[in-house]
């Protein structure tokens, strides 16, 4: 049976500050960009081999249709919608097709430069991008994000985004201590998103689930490591270890001041500091006629 589109999930007992909106994944089984920090692995329906939803594409009408509520889609929260199979069975252009021709607005999560293709789609509706960039530095992404885009091909999607007058968002998701965590690196990707025009810095340092460091030691033993020595002293919050919350909140700090320096919004995601916010983690502050009608 068909039904309406899924409402998020909102995850209270970890810090999310998401307000209602639904949520979409096209693809089923562990992404193909294969991200080694990856916390869909706690999801059973996301571990395994792709699964692409081909259903979507003819059952996507009649869930729109039957949305009781006008809320933001967002695409997605535990596979990338633009990950390398999308160029063959295009899953996720079909969702943007559909949702675009209702008016519904529109918030990307990828980190992969496949998301330009679909540019003529996200201008029918109000669309923000969120671009995960966790690194400037091509030999940490091949470490941390092996089979995704490498940093520059971001940018270069990011730029041609901009161009088009669809608001972006660059999210810094995870931050892995002593991995991805230089602040002369991180402030590398929010320079250049300034420059290029982004308009929202979203950080967030890494959560481990259980079942991660098994997977990552299966393929990294050095790295698996070094995370349960880091992680030695974090805290199990709502089904995630989180690192030590002083050196978390150090870390985002820092962040924060190199983002205001650069003139730019900022959020934490699912970390337990509002007070560092100044805007909506996801980007809905760009679907400013949705946020109003909830705000009053």
């Amino acid at each position: 049976m068909v039904t309406g589109l899924p409402i998020f999930r909102v995850t209270k007992s970890s810090f999310c500050t998401c307000l209602p909106k639904y949520n979409i994944n096209p693809y089923l089984g562990r992404c193909g960009h294969n991200c080694v920090y990856c916390y869909a692995i706690k999801f059973p329906s996301f571990t395994g081999p792709i699964v692409p939803r081909l259903k979507l594409k003819k059952e996507i009408s009649k869930m729109v249709r039957r949305a009781r509520l006008y809320l933001p889609v967002m695409l997605s929260d535990s596979t990338d919608p633009y990950q390398p199979l999308e160029r063959d069975y295009e899953i996720t252009r079909r969702c943007v097709e559909v949702l675009a021709e209702h008016k519904f607005p529109i918030l990307i999560v990828t980190k992969s430069d496949l998301v330009t293709r679909d540019l003529d789609i996200f201008k029918k509706t109000v669309t923000v991008i969120s671009m995960t960039i966790t690194t400037s530095r091509d030999e940490v992404a091949s470490l941390i994000e092996p089979n995704a885009p490498k940093p520059h091909a971001r940018f270069s999607a990011l730029r041609k985004i901009v161009d088009e007058n669809i608001p972006v968002v660059v999210r810094i998701d995870p931050i892995i201590p002593s991995v991805n965590s230089d602040m002369n690196d991180l402030e590398n990707i929010v320079s250049e998103a300034s420059k290029i025009g982004v308009k929202q810095i979203t950080a967030s340092t890494m959560k481990i689930v259980k079942g991660l460091l098994p997977a990552i030691r299966g393929v990294n033993p050095n790295l698996s490591k070094k995370l349960a020595k880091l992680y030695s002293d974090g805290e199990w919050i709502g089904g995630y270890k989180y690192l030590n919350k002083n050196l978390r909140l150090e870390i985002l700090t820092k962040l924060k001041l190199i983002v205001q320096e650069y003139g730019l919004e900022f959020a934490t995601c699912r970390e337990g500091f509002p007070e560092l916010n100044t805007v909506i983690c996801d980007g809905t502050l760009y679907c400013r006629s949705i946020l109003n009608s909830f705000m009053h």
